[in-house]
């Protein structure tokens, strides 16, 4: 019983033995190319997917570019506008992002002469040879909008308002951001320094307390 259990073993052992041998012949090979026999091949050989395609996979349909969550801005990518702000919010909330600098404000300038200067005029006095031609010209910068704020500026570049269409496929975000801190300047103001209160608004405030009074009397 004994000798047949010990027989039994030399045989398992030189089978096992032998197998390995026979793969490693097997799994070697004169072509330098050649990866030979694989374990497990699918570990680290996956599937490759093209972009924009669906695809099942165990009975889920998938696609291979997702759409990215709700409010993310890609890397090295300028926000522009979040989404829900208004014009009043815009002005009260959004900031230029741009640091201040000589060349930023040339940048601006250059710009400005590119875009801006046919409606608004070389001072920003809203004498364009363009803006003369219009039903309105546009308001002087140093007049009623010399305390307009940056963020209703870009707004206003980016939307457009009354007679200024929207300039967001001439312009990028930067590129606003730029041409905004010539505007101050064209303003009167010391660009990316705080303003003051929002003269329009001001304005605006000062004609509805002179309507109330015309109605009172």
């Amino acid at each position: 019983m004994n000798f047949t259990k010990i027989i039994n073993l030399k045989t398992l052992t030189v089978g096992a033995i032998a197998g390995v041998m026979a793969f490693g012949l097997t799994s070697c090979s004169n072509a330098p190319n050649s990866p030979g026999y694989e374990y497990m091949p699918d570990m680290y050989r996956s599937p490759v997917l093209k972009y924009y395609n669906t695809y099942t996979l165990n009975g889920d349909t998938l696609q291979s570019a997702m759409k990215p969550v709700a409010g993310t801005i890609a890397r090295g990518c300028m926000p522009g506008i979040p989404a829900g702000m208004d014009y009043e919010k815009a002005g009260t909330y959004l900031k230029n992002p741009i640091l201040f600098s000589d060349a930023v404000l040339a940048d601006g300038q250059a710009i400005y002469g590119k875009f801006c200067v046919h409606c608004h005029g070389d001072a920003g006095k809203g004498d364009g040879k363009v803006g003369l031609k219009l039903p309105g010209a546009p308001p002087a910068y140093d007049g009623p909008l010399k305390n307009l704020p940056e963020g209703k500026m870009f707004y206003t570049i980016t939307y457009g308002k009354g007679l200024m269409g929207s300039h967001a496929s001439q312009l990028n975000v930067e590129e606003r951001w730029k041409v905004i801190y010539y505007v101050q300047k064209l303003q009167g103001h010391t660009p990316g320094q705080p303003m003051a209160a929002d003269s329009v608004k001001t304005a605006e405030v000062k004609e509805v307390k002179k309507e109330d009074k015309k109605n009172k009397i």
